[in-house]
């Protein structure tokens, strides 16, 4: 596990601390119902488009979370990943003697608005009886096990059941019946093996997707591995493109396909009404999107709430 992407995770968790509890004094809830548009998310998230769809989102409380500086803050971190029982052991600098910790020691401060204090107890109280699941790569890993280490930081002595298997694994803090599921699936689509090999096959999503059902939120995160090249890397043979089949093709396409499969699968399978849906975007400015979905999430009520939100 090279440095870039274990410090990836340090800053994943560094912007999620910051977020999780309270931020209705940082950003409004948005009344109006929003109306997915698959392809435009497709191709947003491609990166042929994400820049104008952000511009046309009206801020709804005059905060710009994307907007702001790194700023110093002694009382970080929020946690010590020396001690978290719930970290893989490749992203934890602390406990293997990183020597400098002052990367830990920064929050982003949005210009216009100042981000509440996170307070894992809080979101636990908030969010009892809740499910929550983390669907993607590496990086919705990342997030999962931030989440709830800091959840753990705030209820260090609450009762947990821990388990981590491929591809699915789950964190439950008992006493509050909240639980936090990650889903491991980096394309999304199924790859399935066929006479000819590891096929992705843009237009399917069977494998698993009946676990991603009857939870109160979904995060999905996809998009890096969809750029990888040669056999071992990529991790498929070849591409099912409707009734062809093909060795490779142009990604983004490839990409924007598989993307199209998938907010199908969602508008066929997902009650909106239940459950709200996330998607992160791609990897370079995927932390500040999660900065602004974070800070959502913290405004979704208990009570059922009628949400469909793509962050691209």
């Amino acid at each position: 596990m090279g440095f870039k992407h274990v410090s990836l995770f340090l800053l994943l968790s560094l912007l999620i601390l910051t977020i999780l509890s309270g931020a209705d004094q940082a950003l409004a809830t948005d009344k109006k119902q929003h109306v997915s548009q698959r392809n435009k998310t497709a191709l947003a998230a491609a990166g042929g488009g994400g820049k104008e769809v952000l511009k046309g989102r009206k801020q709804t409380s005059g905060c710009n979370l994307f907007q702001g500086r790194w700023v110093f803050d002694a009382s970080y971190p929020f946690y010590d990943s020396s001690t978290c029982p719930f970290i893989d052991g490749e992203f934890d600098c602390l406990k293997f003697g990183r020597p400098d910790k002052q990367f830990l020691k920064y929050s982003w401060l949005p210009d216009s608005c100042t981000v509440p204090r996170f307070d894992g107890e809080a979101f636990l109280k908030k969010w009892r009886g809740k499910r929550v699941m983390f669907v993607g790569d590496s990086l919705s890993l990342n997030m999962w096990e931030s989440l709830g280490c800091m959840i753990y930081s705030s209820v260090p002595n609450t009762k947990t059941t821990f388990l981590k298997r491929t591809p699915l694994s789950s964190l439950t803090f008992q006493e509050y019946d909240v639980t936090l599921f990650l889903y491991r699936t980096p394309y999304l689509v199924d790859i399935s093996k066929e006479s000819v090999g590891r096929v992705l096959n843009l237009g399917a999503i069977e494998d698993g997707a009946d676990a991603w059902k009857n939870m109160d939120l979904l995060v999905f995160n996809s998009w890096h591995w969809w750029t990888h090249t040669g056999v071992q890397s990529q991790g498929w043979d070849f591409i099912r493109d409707g009734s062809s089949l093909t060795r490779d093709m142009d990604r983004l396409d490839a990409f924007n396909k598989g993307l199209t499969t998938w907010g199908q699968w969602i508008d066929q399978n997902v009650n909106i009404s239940q459950t709200r849906v996330f998607f992160q975007g791609i990897s370079p400015t995927q932390t500040i999107y999660f900065i602004l979905l974070m800070a959502t999430v913290s405004n979704i009520k208990r009570e059922k709430d009628v949400k469909y939100t793509s962050f691209v």
